[in-house]
């Protein structure tokens, strides 16, 4: 039987909505007030309870550590096969197509060829040198050619304890001193794909998409937004009052070093909801802004999305699917930096790729028409862009058996791709998510808390600044 909407009260249908807004917001809308006013939302619930500790935990986090978004693939898309590091073999197939040439990429004081979108817009890429002034490029092994694998990958194939995400073992790090509303991470791109789905603590969590997110914030004049300037007045008058009763002082050392004035919450409010006006589907230029959104409102330190550069790509003619969506999945990392850098977020975030596995780079059958590539586990890239990434190429390619190529060892001193050397391939990926970690701002040491092999572990120095 069809289901008829209009046949589901009014009321009922308004409760459902409220009751995402809650699960983002949460109960009672405490986050709205935690947006409104600059303040974490722990912060809001107990003001009694806070400490000087908590405090100080508040002010590194907002000039240290990094919110984190994600892009996942369980497609196993390659983005690997075209990026700075995979032009120096001329064995390495690319596509043709006058929009995929190699062009110079500069990340840093060096300069690399790479497909024509990488590169800066003077050059006619799709990058602005402001983010190639902090991108990575790390070269690595994810070990499996199974698209269900993906949330193992996220798990590092064992290497993380009680079988938790690293995305979402980061997330618990930094939720504590953002005040974020949830502490989990938000999918934004998964549509029904529950390879790609986050997962918390054991719980898989459901996704939401970007057009939901607009419905939700800025679908009428009486949605959240409008709300925030009278939210944030109601609140500080409340919350002064009560930190002039209070003799440790604690309360108004929040409010002096983190409340927003009126100035910032109305700009803060406009350019959210200029944001979420501007999502028009729930494509990739759409999760960007989504995710640009809820970092801005603070409601999770982590979100994943999906950017694809070209998919299960097998029967891929010419490869204009791969060059098609390296065109468009390029266009959606800067339209999320864009996006982040209207709301102020330049400096506060960090994204990042950690697909489920690559694609062969040579060995294509029938290479002259470059009919389609196939799962490889022994190269993957993950792209870092953030305040805290030296720009450059850690890693990359070398022969391997039957003369396939794949990722290299790597030099956790200088990140050069070096046969033999300290990280094998096989801990590449794991060298990878610690080197993210520290772009993050998390410590080493709670890095390596999260991981079965402890302290063991190497993260490429020269790749954080």
């Amino acid at each position: 039987m069809k289901h008829d909407r209009n046949a589901v009260p009014a009321e009922l249908r308004v409760t459902r909505r409220d009751s995402l807004r809650a699960v983002l917001f949460g109960s009672g809308y405490l986050g709205l007030r935690a947006l409104a006013t600059g303040l974490p939302l722990y912060f809001l619930r107990d003001p009694r309870r806070a400490r000087a500790d908590d405090l100080a935990c508040a002010i590194i986090a907002k000039e240290k550590l990094q919110y984190l978004i994600v892009s996942t693939s369980s497609a196993g898309d390659p983005l690997n096969c075209n990026c700075p590091g995979t032009y120096e073999v001329p064995e390495i197939i690319h596509p043709m197509q006058p929009e995929m040439a190699a062009t110079a990429v500069q990340l840093g004081s060096k300069s690399y060829m790479a497909a024509k979108p990488w590169a800066a817009t003077e050059a006619g890429g799709l990058l602005t040198t402001a983010t190639l002034a902090r991108t990575a490029f790390f070269h690595h092994s994810t070990r499996t050619t199974v698209h269900g694998d993906q949330p193992k990958v996220m798990k590092l194939l064992g290497e993380t304890k009680n079988g938790e995400s690293i995305i979402s073992a980061y997330a618990k790090h930094l939720a504590g001193c953002f005040g974020t509303v949830q502490p989990e991470p938000i999918a934004v791109g998964a549509r029904g794909n529950a390879g790609e789905l986050v997962s918390f603590a054991g719980r898989s969590l459901p996704g939401v998409s970007p057009t939901q997110l607009k419905q939700l914030l800025a679908g009428s004049r009486t949605d959240p937004l409008v709300k925030l300037r009278s939210l944030r007045d109601s609140a500080l008058d409340e919350l002064n009052q009560l930190a002039k009763l209070d003799a440790s002082g604690v309360q108004q050392g929040f409010l002096d070093a983190l409340a927003l004035s009126q100035r910032q919450v109305r700009q803060l409010a406009e350019q959210l909801a200029t944001t979420l006006n501007a999502i028009t589907s729930d494509d990739v230029n759409g999760q960007a802004l989504a995710s640009a959104a809820l970092i801005a409102a603070n409601v999770t330190p982590v979100v994943t999305l999906h950017i694809g550069f070209g998919g299960d790509n097998h029967t891929d003619q010419d490869l204009q699917t791969e060059t098609d969506q390296h065109l468009t999945g390029v266009q959606g990392i800067q339209t999320l930096m864009d996006s982040l850098a209207m709301l102020g977020l330049s400096d506060k975030v960090t994204f990042a790729t950690m697909n489920v596995f690559g694609r062969n780079l040579n060995g294509i059958s029938k290479v002259a028409a470059r009919t389609g590539r196939d799962h490889y586990g022994n190269h993957s890239v993950m792209v870092l862009i953030g305040k805290n990434v030296s720009p450059g190429v850690v890693g990359g390619v070398m022969m391997g058996k039957g003369g396939a190529y794949g990722a290299s060892d790597i030099d956790s001193v200088t990140g050069a791709a070096t046969p033999g050397a300290d990280i094998p391939v096989a801990d590449s990926q794991l060298a990878a998510a610690r080197t993210l970690g520290a772009a993050l701002g998390i410590p080493q040491d709670l890095v390596s808390g999260d991981l079965t092999s402890g302290a063991d572990g190497k993260m490429v120095k020269v790749a954080v600044l």
